[in-house]
C-alpha cells in the first residue's frame, strides 16, 4: 500500500511538472520560426495579394466616381490604364520584405501558445474555409460599403471646404496659414546709405 501511495505521489508529481512546462511553453514569446509558420498555414501571401487586388478594384471605383464628378465624364482608357496601373503596383509589392517586418509586432504582441492555437484553427477544416472564403467576403463586403463610403467622404469633403472658407480661404491654392508678422527690415551695412 506505501509503495503504491508513494507510485501515486510520483506520478501527480510529474503530472503537475509536465502541466507546468506546457504552461511555461504557451507563455514563452513566439520566435521567428512560429510566426513564419503562422504565415505560411494562413497563406498570408496568397491574402496580401488577393486584398490588394480588392483594394485596388475599390480605389479604381472611387477614382471613377471621383473623376466623373470633377469633369463630367471618364476618359474611355482610364478603366485598362488604372487597372494595369494598379496591376504592376501588386506584382511589384515586395510582399516578402513587409512580411519579414511584420514578423516582430506579432512577436510582441502573441505567446508562442496563442501563434500554437492560432496554427491549430487555420488548419482546420473550418480554418481554411475562412481563409478560402474571406477573399470572396472581403469584396463582396466592399462593394455593399462603397456607396456608404462614397458619400461619406463627399460629406466630409464639404464640410472640410466649408472649414476652410471660415477661416477665410475661399480660393483652393491659396496657403491656408496666414503670415501676420510683418517682414524684419534688413540690417544697415556701413557701405549703405540710408533713403
Amino acid at each position: 500500500m506505501k509503495r503504491l501511495l508513494i507510485a501515486l505521489a510520483c506520478l501527480a508529481f510529474s503530472f503537475s511538472g509536465s502541466v507546468s512546462v506546457l504552461a511555461q511553453a504557451a507563455d514563452e514569446p513566439a520566435s521567428k520560426d512560429d510566426v513564419i509558420l503562422y504565415l505560411r498555414t494562413m497563406r498570408s501571401h496568397d491574402m496580401f495579394q488577393q486584398i490588394m487586388e480588392v483594394q485596388s478594384q475599390n480605389m479604381q471605383q472611387l477614382f471613377r466616381d471621383q473623376t466623373l464628378k470633377e469633369r463630367g465624364s471618364v476618359p474611355p482608357e482610364f478603366d485598362a490604364h488604372f487597372k494595369k496601373a494598379m496591376d504592376d503596383m501588386i506584382k511589384g509589392m515586395p510582399v516578402d520584405e513587409i512580411t519579414q517586418a511584420m514578423i516582430p509586432a506579432y512577436q510582441k504582441h502573441f505567446t508562442k501558445g496563442d501563434i500554437n492555437a492560432m496554427n491549430a484553427f487555420y488548419s482546420s477544416p473550418v480554418g481554411q474555409k475562412v481563409l478560402q472564403e474571406l477573399p470572396v467576403v472581403m469584396r463582396e463586403g466592399s462593394q455593399a460599403a462603397m456607396p456608404i463610403l462614397s458619400k461619406y467622404l463627399d460629406e466630409w469633403k464639404g464640410r472640410m471646404q466649408q472649414e476652410l472658407k471660415d477661416m477665410g480661404d475661399d480660393t483652393p491654392n491659396k496657403p491656408i496659414i496666414k503670415k501676420t508678422t510683418p517682414a524684419a527690415p534688413k540690417p544697415a551695412t556701413p557701405n549703405s546709405t540710408p533713403n
